[in-house]
């Protein structure tokens, strides 16, 4: 059986690269999506039967817009995958020297600032997406340009890895959550769980949810506040609860909800087997 999955971007993608490692033991066919709101629509409208959407950047930082797509829509977060993000540049030769233009999304071309200091001689063209960057590339044949993009997109479109791993920092990864239309079955196996909610403007009030879920012995591995459109000056939070008991988490839950508005679960999931924590050593260990 083959899975359509939804990612933003064309194929060559750091999105596409994602999926293929989180469905690693599956067949899947990336449905591309212009923009966010298209994949979210992808999955709803049953287009694609999953999604793969980034939320979180260690760079960069949170990608807001992107939690509220999910909190708006009948979407469901059922898993996650942490990426690294690599940077190299490729072309349709091997050879520097013959490099006059670079074409890639301005986040990568600033990620790759040191690398290019080096090569005063090259000119930077901001475009809309690395991978867009590389088709363009590969399109065109010619050997005076070249992109910045994944080792993934340079296999997908037969292009030649002309410098590898030139981003700045080696610690760059990118989260990316599994959407899927409401599952009929909460999964069995769960120890993090996104959430969202608003408070009261009574004091005190974030403070006693913290004193719950620490209570209840729930890590809160990530808490972001974000302004609730027309209603200045009001916020709602983004917050990422890790556990080891389903029970306490349950019981956790059920007395938060009384503290805040608007409380809705996101999706509840296992957590990641490759945790942050664990690629940042891996990565250390290698650079040293």
């Amino acid at each position: 059986m083959i899975t359509k999955v939804a990612i933003q971007g064309i194929k060559g993608a750091f999105h596409e690269e994602a999926a293929v490692k989180y469905y690693k033991n599956k067949k899947i066919e990336i449905v591309p999506c212009v923009t966010f709101s298209e994949l979210t629509e992808a999955v709803e409208n049953g287009k694609a039967d999953t999604g793969i959407m980034a939320v979180e950047n260690t760079i960069a930082g949170s990608i807001l817009p992107n939690y509220s797509l999910i909190e708006n829509s009948d979407l469901r977060i059922t898993g996650e995958i942490y990426i690294r993000i690599v940077q190299n540049l490729i072309g349709n030769t091997e050879n520097i020297n013959n490099i006059k233009e670079v074409y890639s999304h301005p986040m990568a071309l600033y990620q790759c600032g040191s690398f290019f200091k080096n090569h005063p001689g090259i000119r930077l063209i901001e475009s809309f997406d690395t991978a867009i960057s590389a088709k363009h590339i590969a399109d065109s044949g010619e050997k005076n340009t070249a992109a910045v993009a994944s080792s993934f997109a340079a296999k997908r479109y037969n292009l030649k890895i002309i410098a590898k791993n030139i981003e700045d920092n080696k610690l760059n990864y990118t989260r990316f959550f599994e959407l899927k239309r409401k599952p009929d079955k909460k999964p069995e196996k769960i120890n993090k769980a996104s959430v969202c909610f608003t408070l009261s403007n009574k004091k005190g009030s974030l403070a006693s949810i913290l004193s719950v879920l620490a209570y209840y012995e729930i890590n809160l591995h990530k808490i972001q506040s974000h302004p609730i459109i027309g209603k200045p000056w009001k916020y709602s939070f983004y917050a990422d609860l890790v556990f080891d008991s389903k029970k306490k988490y349950k019981q956790a839950k059920k007395a938060v909800i009384p503290l805040t508005t608007n409380f809705k679960v996101l999706g509840e999931y296992k957590e990641s087997n490759k945790s942050l924590t664990k690629l940042h050593k891996t990565i250390k260990n290698k650079i040293s």
